[in-house]
C-alpha cells in the first residue's frame, strides 16, 4: 500500500525492459495491424532513425513492420523523420513525417513546408505541404494533426487532403490528447537553431511558450493552460490518465522491489503479508 493512505487512486509499475539500441523512438501505441484479422493488440513504435514502424520480440532489437513507399532501404539515417502514429478503430492507420525524402536526413532542407500525412494501409500520401507535422489522432470521426512548425491544431479530410486550421497556439505544438470536446496540446519553447530556424512559427511569435494548452473544439478557443517555466522547455507527447492522483514508480524504487503481480488463480494462495 502507498503512503499516505487513501491518497492515491492508481499506481503504475514497470514490467518489462527491452534494449532496442538508439533508434530514436517517437510515438508508441498498442494496436493491431490495419489488415489484421482477429489478431491481438501489439506494441507499435515509430522507429524514426530507421524510417519505419516497428514492433518488439524476444530475439531482436526491433521488428520492422511498415515503412513509407518513398523510403527505399532500411537504414539508420533518419531519411524522412517519421514521428507520429494514429490509431483508428483499434488499428494502425495514419503516420506523419517531416518530408517525403529518401536521403540521410533529407527532410531538413524542406522542413518548413515539406511535411506529409500518410495512410498506412494503402501507403498513399493523404496530405502534403505541412509544416513539421506531429501527433496525428483520430477523434470524434475526424482526423486531427498538429502543424508544429506553425504552432497550430488542425483537421485533415482524408478523402481530399484538405487541411483546416482550428486554432493557433503560442508554441511548437507537439503532443495531443482528447477528452470529450476538449483537446490537450503540448507546447514547446523552441529556439532559433538550424533545426527550427525558418519556420512560420518563429516568424509569427517572438516568444514561444512551453506547457499544456486546453482547446475547446466547439469554438476553437483556449479553455485554459498550464505554463511551464524554468528548466522544462520541451514536451513531446500528451497522454491522459484516468486517475486523479496516480503514483508512477521508478524502476529502482523500494515500491517496485516489494510489489508483485501474480496470476489471478495464484492470488488465493498469497499470505496475509503479501501486497
Amino acid at each position: 500500500k502507498l503512503d499516505p493512505p487513501e491518497r492515491h487512486d492508481a499506481v503504475f509499475l514497470p514490467r518489462l525492459c527491452h534494449a532496442t539500441g538508439d533508434i530514436r523512438i517517437h510515438e508508441m501505441v498498442f494496436a493491431t495491424a490495419a489488415d489484421a484479422d482477429g489478431r491481438a493488440e501489439e506494441l507499435w513504435l515509430v522507429n524514426t532513425r530507421f524510417s519505419c514502424l516497428a514492433g518488439l520480440d524476444g530475439e531482436h532489437s526491433f521488428v520492422p513492420r511498415w515503412r513509407p513507399r518513398f523510403v527505399t532501404a532500411l537504414a539508420p539515417d533518419d531519411r524522412c523523420h517519421l514521428n507520429g502514429l494514429a490509431v483508428q478503430d483499434g488499428r494502425v492507420r495514419y503516420v506523419t513525417a517531416l518530408g517525403a525524402t529518401d536521403t540521410p536526413q533529407g527532410w531538413r532542407e524542406g522542413k518548413a513546408h515539406g511535411g506529409v500525412l500518410l495512410d498506412v494501409p494503402s501507403g498513399e500520401i493523404v496530405a502534403r505541404g505541412l509544416s513539421m507535422p506531429h501527433s496525428p489522432r483520430w477523434h470524434a470521426g475526424r482526423l486531427w494533426v498538429l502543424e508544429s512548425g506553425r504552432g497550430t491544431l488542425a483537421t485533415v479530410d482524408p478523402a481530399t487532403g484538405r487541411l483546416d486550421t482550428v486554432t493557433e497556439l503560442p508554441g511548437f505544438t507537439r503532443g495531443l490528447a482528447f477528452a470529450g470536446p476538449y483537446a490537450f496540446v503540448g507546447l514547446s519553447q523552441i529556439r532559433e537553431t538550424n533545426i527550427f530556424g525558418g519556420l512560420p512559427l518563429t516568424e509569427r511569435l517572438q516568444e514561444k511558450l512551453c506547457g499544456l494548452w486546453a482547446v475547446d473544439l466547439r469554438t476553437g478557443k483556449i479553455a485554459g493552460f498550464l505554463r511551464f517555466e524554468g528548466l522544462v522547455q520541451e514536451i513531446f507527447d500528451v497522454q491522459l490518465l484516468r486517475a486523479r492522483w496516480p503514483e508512477i514508480a521508478e524502476p529502482d524504487s523500494d515500491l517496485v522491489a516489494g510489489s508483485f503481480a501474480l496470476p489471478q488463480e495464484a492470488l488465493a494462495e498469497v499470505g496475509v503479508g503479501g501486497r
